[in-house]
């Protein structure tokens, strides 16, 4: 197996720092070949530009899905993006590691998220569950500040499931088989944890846990989402067919 790390934290020491750390050695002990986009240490530039593109399909305005798919189709997309695609395309299994910024992910992964899922890789036809990394699976490890019980259903900071839907629904927009995510709660700011505090112990249990959860992931069960057939032509759940979102209901 080949497996991709996409890690965003701007501190190699942090938590997620050490989680990322985690998911490598768990990955490559089982004997998976490990590759690493660690955003922060490559500089990745999170904002598309019209800059990007060398051989623009029109010069009067930026359209991105034009100039991405220009590109890609002729093979001129712009090198650290391309170097992310072929990642991409080598992995069988991309795991993402980062904090919870704002009740969603970092911009640098969001603007990775944005340049690298380029207009090609997905086309209109080409996309859900007849995306283009379909076979291909994913999973996405979190960090949060708040207590867990903060994060549930009914907690003050919102829905843990529900703050991830954007990027799982993404993920599966592009094919992916979509495993369920691993969270650790209650993250302090500070970069030390080796200090043998009950917080040292207690973030030494998630990395253990973190550790499980990659070695079971043969047995988990993928996380639903609506595909082609779920829909009417205009684009809505068909009445018959089950809603795997509070994002697509049937109700208002």
């Amino acid at each position: 197996m080949k497996a991709l790390i996409v890690y965003a934290h701007p501190e190699p020491r942090s938590f997620n720092g050490q989680l990322k750390d985690t998911i490598y050695e768990t990955l490559a002990g089982q004997g998976a070949g490990v590759a690493i986009s660690d955003l922060y240490a490559l500089g990745f530039n999170p904002v598309e530009a019209a800059e990007h593109f060398s051989d623009r399909k029109r010069s009067d305005v930026f359209d991105v899905q034009t100039e991405q798919r220009h590109a890609f189709e002729r093979n001129i997309t712009s090198p650290d993006v391309a170097e992310e695609i072929v990642k991409l395309e080598d992995a069988d299994l991309v795991v993402f590691q980062f904090p919870i910024w704002w009740f969603s992910m970092p911009a640098i992964l969001k603007g990775w998220l944005d340049r690298v899922f380029v207009y090609g890789l997905f086309t209109s036809k080409e996309r859900y569950d007849a995306g283009h990394f379909r076979g291909k699976r994913a999973v996405v490890s979190v960090t949060a500040g708040g207590p867990e019980s903060t994060f549930d259903h009914n907690g003050r900071n919102g829905d843990l499931d529900l703050i991830l839907w954007p990027l799982h629904f993404t993920l599966h927009y592009m094919g992916y088989t979509v495993l369920p995510p691993f969270a650790a709660f209650g993250i302090a700011a500070a970069i030390r944890y080796d200090d043998g505090s009950a917080d040292a112990q207690r973030l030494e249990t998630y990395k253990a846990g973190l550790q499980r959860h990659l070695l079971t992931l043969e047995k988990q069960p993928p996380l639903k989402f609506n595909g082609w057939e779920d829909w009417d032509d205009n684009g809505r759940l068909r009445p018959e067919a089950a809603s795997y979102s509070a994002f697509m209901r049937h109700t208002r």
